[in-house]
């Protein structure tokens, strides 16, 4: 029997899960984000004199590639588990601050450029978010902003939404955070760019591999509770999934790696 119980979204607006992640994240995801981060800071015209933010820093990808091309970086993020880790790289051109991105506690007009990678779109607000990138960004100054191009995100929550679809395309659960299938669409992505409060928006799109470790069944197991599509099936569609998401691995597995093709967009834009 199907479960009538609702899909319980992830707890991704709450600071102490992220804390909780510090470590994992750094360990397993940030190799791949910062592919996107130094793609998306590579868009914009910074200098040793450039002021950048750095919007929901996460574990600092963007921000170490700003900081890597010479400019003052503030670093920003509601985790303070996420802050402390981007201040325990003491590079003196980052200053990491606790801070809602929803409510910037800071004077408008105050950076060269803004960027956010794949941070704003998990905001509850996250128009706000990207209205506040805009206001403390200076006229004349610009922004680079990273979303996953898929509604259901990248890496492992891709492929395991794919298999549910494929399997049973009732049980396919939204992810928890509007912003991910608001911004998913290019168009869209480019109307709400501009209605924050910047201009010119040039959507990019680029592709990397997530390289899911699968030398370990036990931990590739353990992902899956973390994932929202999961906990709306029941256990007999649950097995099944799991033999599928297992299966594909084996199919496609070099070694130890199994790569999951993951797109993202990149918008660049003016501050008008």
């Amino acid at each position: 029997m199907q479960s009538s119980e609702p899909a319980k979204p992830l707890p991704y607006n709450d600071p102490a899960h992220w804390d909780k992640m510090v470590a994992t994240y750094e360990a397993q995801s940030q190799p791949f984000t910062t592919l996107f981060a130094d793609a998306a800071v590579a868009t914009l015209p910074l200098g040793p004199s450039s002021k950048v933010i750095d919007v929901a820093t996460g574990t600092g990808a963007a921000a170490l590639a700003a900081a890597r091309m010479g400019a003052d970086v503030t670093a920003i993020d509601f985790s303070a588990g996420m802050v402390a880790r981007v201040r325990a790289h003491g590079l003196p051109n980052i200053e990491a601050r606790q801070m809602d991105g929803q409510a910037l506690d800071l004077p408008d007009a105050a950076f060269d450029a803004a960027v956010s990678v794949f941070g704003v779109m998990l905001f509850p607000d996250w128009r706000t978010g990207l209205r506040e990138m805009a206001r403390v960004t200076r006229r004349g100054g610009s922004a680079a902003i990273a979303v996953w191009k898929s509604a259901d995100g990248a890496a492992v929550h891709l492929l395991l939404a794919q298999i549910i679809r494929r399997l049973y395309p009732d049980n396919v659960t939204p992810m928890p955070c509007a912003g991910l299938a608001e911004l998913a669409d290019p168009f869209r992505f480019a109307a709400e760019v501009i209605a924050a409060g910047f201009s010119d928006p040039a959507i990019a799109e680029i592709t990397h591999d997530f390289k899911l470790n699968v030398g370990n069944p036990a931990d590739v197991d353990k992902l899956f509770e973390f994932m929202p599509h999961w906990s709306g099936l029941d256990a007999d569609k649950s097995a099944a999934v799991a033999r599928a998401f297992r299966a594909e691995i084996e199919r496609g597995r070099v070694g130890d790696s199994f790569a999951i093709p993951s797109t993202a967009l990149i918008a660049t834009a003016l501050r008008p």
